[in-house]
């Protein structure tokens, strides 16, 4: 019995053997066996093959999706990046410009030696009245100097009772206070046009309010003209800009006429500052101080 089984195993080894090698040869046609059994093959392969692929498309999906992300992340974070150097290059540029325009009103003020400062304080309550500055009686700062922006534009002077050997306290023109008082040339397209006395600030106008006290040959004071310091009183040097005119107007008894300025700084942002040393001792008067 095991003999014939043997017998029936190599006699199909043979068969399967000689039909191998005659489907190996070239021009004869296909025998039924032989296009079953390819067929066959060939069905289960492609049941095979369209998962295989399919799966294969995925992970090449997932792998394609996960660069992208680490591209992104990479494209975000340069963004980033270039963003917060833009935002420092304009912050170095604001700088640089503040600073020049400090270096060009310090060399038209050099003969009252400049004091440059810097706001570090200004109270909410008294936003209007006063701010708070990093220079005191070690740099040399005293009572009543004149205090400009970078621009040279005048905004204040120091006040006697914030005064510290670090810190100072500035009175701006802004404040409502009557006694704060600044001493002034008008002028106009064709020279000078006489003087005034700067006497408080409306704070419904936004405007610091001028008596004029004098006309030179009777010239009218007119919307735009020039206002600055006359150096009178022993205050505030000569020259400094304040403002133009923006509107006139007789006083309540029409026996004098009021000029509204427009200050040339813009006293609700204050950074960089300059105090005016004018190196002469002050003198209270009527005219100017508090």
């Amino acid at each position: 019995m095991p003999n014939k089984r043997l017998m029936l195993l190599l006699l199909c080894i043979i068969i399967l053997v000689a039909m191998i090698g005659f489907s190996l040869k070239d021009g004869r046609n296909t025998t039924w066996p032989e296009k079953l059994i390819g067929d066959t093959t060939g069905v289960f392969q492609n049941i095979f093959h369209t998962p295989a692929e399919f799966f294969a498309g995925i992970f090449e999906n997932i792998s394609d999706l996960n660069n992208t992300y680490e591209e992104n992340e990479r494209l975000r974070e340069k963004l980033d990046g270039q963003t917060k150097y833009e935002a420092k290059l304009q912050e170095l540029e604001d700088e640089n410009k503040s600073l020049r325009d400090e270096l060009g009103h310090v060399k038209s003020i050099k003969d009252y030696k400049p004091i440059l400062a810097t706001v570090i304080a200004r109270s909410p309550d008294n936003w209007a009245k006063q701010v708070t500055i990093n220079k005191g009686t070690q740099q040399n700062v005293a009572k009543d100097m004149a205090v400009t922006n970078e621009k040279g534009a005048l905004i204040g002077k120091i006040k006697s009772s914030g005064l510290n050997n670090f810190t100072s306290t500035v009175q701006l023109l802004s404040d409502t206070d009557r006694n704060n008082r600044v001493a002034t040339t008008i002028s106009g397209k064709k020279g000078s046009k006489g003087y005034g006395l700067i006497e408080g600030y409306d704070k419904d106008k936004k405007r610091l309010k001028m008596t004029i006290i004098e006309r030179k040959d009777k010239q009218d004071v007119k919307k735009g003209d020039l206002i600055e310091t006359s150096g009178t009183g022993g205050v505030f040097p000569e020259g400094l800009t304040i403002g133009e005119v923006t509107e006139i107007e007789s006083d309540s008894y029409g026996l004098t006429k009021v000029a509204y300025v427009k200050p040339a700084a813009d006293l609700s942002d204050l950074n960089n500052v300059i105090v005016v040393n004018r190196d002469v001792p002050t003198v209270d008067t009527e005219e100017e101080g508090s």
